[in-house]
């Protein structure tokens, strides 16, 4: 019996496109149009590989975070609290405003442009950027344990303060903030570290 003709894929390639877009025009404004246009399959190829647009969305999140967001696995194995910081922030930066992306970060930039009828999206953005803050909470309760930071120093706050910081960046990229300028936001930032 004669096999059907389907068009093969490869669907790594396919979602670092996806990416790409969600990245771009945020969850809402990524249509299936352009999504499938991206990626080069009809909407049903779509909906065979990877399910509907938010299961897409899921996919593409996951692939962000063992992608581009890498940098901050490493910058929580630094050996001090500081250093843990700083490469979380200037790894932001070079995420952020790297030529070969789009500006800002796919968590902020999706979570800003959800609407009423993408709660659930945005609900799951807010999870993945908290799971950030919760990391470094761990981290810096760590730090305290080992003598690295302060007795008195709230680790809750200080990972708040870390990501609060690490946020504004995003947005201020994807608002045509220069390297140089966010360099100087994360400098200024450093100086409020505690000894």
């Amino acid at each position: 019996m004669p096999r059907g003709n389907f068009r093969t894929f490869d669907t790594d390639a396919a979602l670092d496109r996806a990416l790409e877009v969600f990245w771009e025009r945020g969850y809402e404004g990524s249509s299936l149009t352009a999504l499938t246009k991206a990626i080069g399959i009809s909407r049903p190829s779509l909906y065979a590989a990877y399910g509907n647009k938010e299961e897409l969305f899921q996919k593409v999140l996951d692939r962000y975070e063992v992608g581009p967001m890498m940098f901050r696995t490493y910058a929580l194995q630094e050996p001090t609290a500081r250093a843990v910081a700083e490469r979380l922030l200037h790894g932001t930066i070079e995420n952020i405003i790297n030529e070969k992306t789009p500006k800002g970060c796919l968590f902020v930039q999706a979570a800003l442009s959800c609407g009423e009828e993408s709660e659930d999206i945005r609900q799951e953005l807010n999870l993945r950027r908290a799971s950030t803050e919760k990391a470094l909470n761990r981290r810096f309760e760590q730090a305290i344990i080992d003598g690295d930071l302060p007795t008195y120093i709230n680790p809750d706050r200080l990972a708040r303060y870390v990501t609060t910081v690490q946020h504004g960046l995003c947005v201020q990229a994807t608002g045509g903030s220069t390297r140089e300028e966010l360099l100087e936001v994360v400098d200024m930032a450093m100086m409020a570290w505690p000894n």
